[in-house]
């Protein structure tokens, strides 16, 4: 079995990590580790370095939690949601976790949502996690 999780460096990429190493433990599955950008000018050097910081941490994470695991960066120009279905698709997962926040519903409209964009396109099940009020 696959489990994707889509991270960001932020509260809410975190708790979908969290949530998805529980997954992939419960489940004894393969974790892959997403990590979607635009590249080019999209972003600073400072983001990437530390994009790849906590990349290299992560990967450390899982190694000692024992969890099998791969980590990609995508770096295509796509949305982050395009490319963690992709992803997804091309490895035949059967669970996606994404870490979702809390928007106003003009929020929503305005800005649109990758959790929307995913759970629209997915082909298999999709879990969406939020961060705990202290994290």
């Amino acid at each position: 079995m696959e489990i994707v999780v889509g991270f960001v460096r932020s509260k809410e990429g975190r708790a979908a990590l969290n949530r998805s190493i529980e997954e992939a433990r419960v489940r004894g599955a393969r974790l892959t580790v997403v990590h979607s950008s635009r590249g080019g000018d999209h972003d600073s050097v400072e983001d990437v370095i530390a994009d790849r910081d906590e990349l290299e941490r992560i990967d450390a994470e899982l190694v000692a939690a024992g969890v099998d695991h791969q980590i990609r960066e995508v770096v295509m120009g796509h949305t982050p949601a395009i490319d963690l279905v992709e992803v997804a698709n091309a490895i035949g997962a059967e669970l996606i976790v994404i870490g979702i926040r809390r928007r106003s519903p003009v929020g929503k409209l305005l800005l649109g949502s990758n959790a929307q964009e995913i759970l629209l396109l997915a082909d298999c099940a999709v879990l969406a996690v939020k961060p705990l009020a202290d994290e």
